[in-house]
């Protein structure tokens, strides 16, 4: 039986079933309303969990309110709950346009169709398919939460980039560090984009700003974010230059005060 969908499911999914918690045994549009209602502020932290979704067991027809064991059509009024349908996930969609697929290595449902996608074994899950011979390989690259909002990566419905170092963050996180003049990765510090022009800024800004003569055999030793190269170099209170990729994303490590290039490079920007 086919029905238009657009009245049926909720914020997360089109759909024509609600699926009943193994948890806490209350019913819910989808896995996610379940973990938003239940981690809400309100609700007492010793009692808040997410939904273990692959035990669900039962699902409520959204036409005929029949509930039954997990199934593509309704027992009931024969109606299609949902366009795509895993029976592993216990997931449901009607939006087939996301063009989802079941990644057996993952163990979870992604979306962008599984001809454009790899797992990597090492990182533990799918990257596009243009980052097949390029990327960085990090251990379970995705199995931890977001450095900026904390929310669980691996199974998260935002859209998810890959640092430059391997290590992965959402995309609209990104964003918003890039517009509070972060340019660093919040994990190792590693620079997360080509910083050569604003490297060449700094080369003139500290050219152009002598030291007093007092410090002008004072040295210093730096650490590199970048290249990882200890170096010992002349003291400036702008920044120090890593001597050996020549980035300045450094930090000094020995000889006085300790430093980074972090607030002069917000100071520059603006």
């Amino acid at each position: 039986m086919e029905l238009g969908s657009g009245k049926y499911g909720c914020t997360h999914y089109r759909r024509k079933c609600k699926i009943r918690a193994p948890c806490c045994d209350e019913i819910f549009d989808c896995r996610h309303c379940h973990n938003e209602a239940k981690n809400s502020l309100e609700i007492d932290p010793h009692d808040r969990h997410d939904i273990p979704r692959h035990e669900v067991k039962k699902v409520i027809c959204s036409l005929c309110g029949t509930e039954q064991d997990v199934q593509q059509n309704c027992i009931a009024c024969g109606v299609c709950m949902g366009e795509y349908f895993c029976e592993k996930c216990k997931f449901f969609d009607d939006d087939v346009s996301k063009i989802q697929y079941h990644c057996e290595e993952c163990g979870i449902c992604r979306t962008g169709g599984k001809e454009n996608f790899f797992h990597c074994n090492k990182c533990g899950c799918c990257y596009s398919n243009m980052m097949k011979d390029t990327h960085r390989c990090v251990e379970r690259a995705m199995h931890h939460n977001c450095p900026v909002c904390f929310e669980f990566l691996f199974d998260t419905t935002k859209d998810i980039t890959v640092l430059q170092c391997g290590h992965t963050i959402h995309w609209e996180c990104v964003k918003e560090m890039q517009q509070h003049y972060c340019y660093s990765c919040p994990v190792c510090s590693k620079s997360i984009c080509d910083m050569s022009s604003m490297w060449e800024n700094f080369d003139r800004e500290v050219a152009s700003s002598p030291m007093p003569e007092i410090y002008g055999k004072k040295m210093v030793w730096i650490l590199c974010n970048d290249c990882g190269t200890q170096s010992e170099v002349q003291f400036h209170i702008i920044a120090h230059k890593c001597l050996s990729c020549k980035s300045y994303n450094t930090r000094q490590i020995r000889g006085g005060p300790s430093s980074s290039c972090s607030s002069t490079i917000a100071g520059m920007v603006r």
